[in-house]
C-alpha cells in the first residue's frame, strides 16, 4: 500500500507547482504584519494636552505657539523624574473675564486652580489622524488603545480553534476562500463605522479570520512539499511576514488616515480570493478524508507541470501522517515527561508573544521617529531566519532556542540601563532583543512539532499554540499601563520572563538527528 509521500516524490518533491503555490501563498504574510502590528501607526498617541477652546482663539489672535499656548493650559507635573506638562488636567482660567498680556511670558499662571480635562484635547499631530485622536482615547480613557490589541488577539485564539476544525473538515482551500471573504467584510467595515465599540467587535471578527486563513496557508503548504523541504518553506513564509513590516511604516507615512491606511491592508484579501482558482486542494486532507481519486488527480496535475510523470500505479493510497483519532487533551499532561514539555512549550508560546508583541508597539510610545525607528527594529528580524537555517542543522534546536531567548532578556534588561543620551547605543541592544525574540518566536514553532508525537501532534501544536494569542491579549495591558508609570519598566518584565523561557528550554531533549515520536511511550522511554 503507497502513502502520498511516495506518490508526492514522483510528482516531484518541490517543483515548479509547488514553487508557483510557494510563491502565491508567502503573499498572504505581507498584509498580516499590518493587522497584527498596524495599532503602531493607526492606534499612535501622539503628545497631548488639554484643549481650551477661548484659550485657542488667543492664540490665534496673539500668534502664540503650540508650546506657548501649552504652558499656559497644562501644568508641569513630574514624570519619571522630568518635568513635563500634564496631558489631563489644565488650569482653570476665565480667559474671556480677564485683560491678558499678549506677551506669554508675562502671564503668571501658578496660582490657578487646576482642573481635569473638560473640552477635549489638542494633538502635536497635525494633518494625521490616529483613532486615539479621533475618539480622543487619552488619559482616563487611554485603556480602549489596549482594547484594540487584545481584541485582535481574543479573535486570533478562537480562530485557530476554529479553522482548524473548518480545515479538517471541509478543506484547506474553502477555510481560506471563506477567510478571506470575511477579512474583506470585517476589514472594509472597520474603517467606515462611526463608533469606537463597532470596531472593536470587528477587530474581533478580522483577528478571528486573518489567523485562521493563515494557519490553513501554512498547513496548506507544508502538506504539498516534501519532508525535507517543510522546514525551510515553513521558516520563509513567516519571513515574508518580516517583510510586511518593511512595508508598512512606509504605507503609514504616506497615507495620514488610520481608516484608509485599513482600507490599504484590507485590499490584498480581495485578490486573494481569487486564490482558490489557481491553487489545488491539498492531496494529503483528500486521502485522509477518504477521497483517493481527487487526490490523485490532483496530484498528476501537480507532476504534469513539474514536467513529471508518475511511473507508478498508486490504486490504493494512506497518509503516512494520519493520527489517532483517541488522542485527548489530558495525554498533554498524564504522563511526567509529555507533562514538561507541554508546560515548557505553553509558557514560551505565551512568553514569545508578549515580548514581541511588546517591543514592536513599545516602538509607539518611545519618543522619536516612530516611521524610522519601525523600520530599523524591523530590519533586523532578517538575520533571524537565515540564522535559525544555518545553525538547527549544525547545532541542534535545544540550544539556539534556550540562546535566542537569553539574548533577547538580556538585551531588554541592558537597554533599560543604558542612558536616553546614548539613543543610538540604546536603539542597537533593544534590535538585538527584538532579533533573539524573533528567533525564538520561529522556531518554537517547529520544536513544538518535533517533541510531540505522532499520535498528539496536531493537538499539541494547538493546544500550546493558543498561549501566543492569550500572550498577545496581556502584552498591550502590560506595556502601555506599565509605561505609564515608568516607561522602561516592560522592558524589565520583558527580560525577566524571556530568561526564564530561555532557562526551561534547556529542559528540553534535543531533537536534530532523532526520529520523531511515533507514541507516548517513544517520548517517556527514547531508549527503549
Amino acid at each position: 500500500m503507497a502513502t502520498f509521500d511516495d506518490l508526492l516524490e514522483e510528482a516531484g518533491s518541490f517543483g515548479r507547482c509547488q514553487k508557483r503555490i510557494f510563491a502565491m501563498l508567502c503573499f498572504v504574510s505581507l498584509p498580516f504584519s499590518g493587522v497584527y502590528v498596524g495599532i503602531v501607526f493607526q492606534g499612535f498617541t501622539p503628545d497631548h494636552w488639554c484643549r481650551d477652546a477661548v484659550l485657542v482663539d488667543r492664540r490665534q489672535a496673539c500668534g502664540w505657539s503650540l508650546e506657548e499656548s501649552r504652558r499656559l493650559t497644562a501644568p508641569p507635573v513630574n514624570a519619571s523624574g522630568v518635568v513635563q506638562h500634564s496631558s489631563c488636567d489644565r488650569y482653570e482660567v476665565d480667559w474671556n473675564g480677564t485683560e491678558l498680556s499678549c506677551d506669554p511670558v508675562k502671564l503668571d499662571l501658578s496660582r490657578a486652580a487646576v482642573t481635569p480635562c473638560k473640552d477635549g484635547w489638542e494633538y502635536h499631530y497635525e494633518g494625521r489622524k490616529s483613532f486615539v485622536t479621533e475618539f480622543n482615547l487619552v488619559c482616563s480613557d487611554g485603556w480602549w488603545v489596549d482594547m484594540y490589541q487584545s481584541t485582535l488577539n481574543v479573535g486570533f485564539l478562537v480562530g485557530s480553534f476554529a479553522f482548524g476544525y473548518f480545515a479538517d473538515r471541509f478543506g484547506r482551500m474553502k477555510s481560506f476562500l471563506m477567510s478571506n471573504v470575511i477579512n474583506v467584510v470585517a476589514g472594509i467595515a472597520m474603517a467606515v463605522v462611526p463608533n469606537f465599540i463597532s470596531i472593536l467587535v470587528l477587530r474581533a471578527v478580522f483577528g478571528f479570520s486573518v489567523k485562521g486563513g493563515w494557519m490553513a496557508n501554512y498547513v496548506l503548504l507544508t502538506e504539498m512539499v516534501g519532508v525535507k523541504y517543510r522546514r525551510t518553506v515553513g521558516i520563509l513564509y513567516q519571513m515574508f511576514f518580516s517583510i510586511g513590516l518593511l512595508i508598512l511604516p512606509l504605507l503609514a507615512y504616506y497615507i495620514t488616515d488610520w481608516r484608509w491606511l485599513q482600507v490599504v491592508i484590507t485590499a490584498p484579501y480581495v485578490l486573494f480570493i481569487a486564490y482558490y482558482r489557481f491553487i489545488p486542494e491539498s492531496p494529503r486532507w483528500l486521502i485522509s478524508t477518504n477521497n483517493s481519486s481527487k487526490a490523485l488527480e490532483i496530484t498528476k496535475a501537480i507532476a504534469k507541470e513539474n514536467g513529471k510523470k508518475l511511473s507508478l500505479d498508486f490504486e490504493i493510497l494512506t497518509d503516512d501522517e494520519a493520527e489517532s483519532t483517541s488522542a485527548s487533551l489530558l495525554d498533554l499532561f498524564r504522563t511526567p515527561k509529555m507533562r514538561k514539555h507541554t508546560l515548557i512549550l505553553m509558557f514560551n508560546w505565551f512568553t514569545s508573544a508578549v515580548v514581541y508583541q511588546g517591543l514592536i508597539m513599545r516602538v509607539g510610545i518611545t519618543g522619536g521617529n516612530v516611521y524610522i525607528d519601525f523600520l530599523i527594529s524591523s530590519l533586523v528580524e532578517f538575520p533571524a531566519a537565515f540564522l535559525i537555517l544555518f545553525t538547527i542543522e549544525r547545532i541542534g534546536r535545544r540550544l539556539p532556542f534556550a540562546s535566542a531567548n537569553i539574548i533577547a532578556g538580556v538585551s531588554c534588561i541592558i537597554t533599560v540601563l543604558i542612558p536616553d543620551s546614548m539613543f543610538w547605543l540604546k536603539t542597537a541592544v533593544a534590535c538585538i532583543g527584538r532579533l533573539g525574540i524573533t528567533m525564538a518566536f520561529e522556531m518554537v514553532v517547529f520544536v513544538n512539532t518535533e517533541i510531540y508525537p505522532t499520535c498528539i501532534r496536531n493537538l499539541g501544536l494547538s493546544v500550546c499554540s493558543t498561549l501566543c494569542d492569550v500572550g498577545g491579549i496581556v502584552s498591550p495591558f502590560l506595556l502601555y499601563r506599565l509605561a505609564s508609570v515608568w516607561l522602561e519598566l516592560p522592558l524589565i518584565i520583558f527580560g525577566v520572563v524571556a530568561l526564564v523561557a530561555g532557562g526551561l528550554v534547556l529542559l528540553l531533549p534535543e531533537t536534530r538527528g532523532v526520529a520523531l515520536p511515533d507514541t507516548i511511550e517513544d517520548v517517556e522511554f527514547p531508549d527503549r
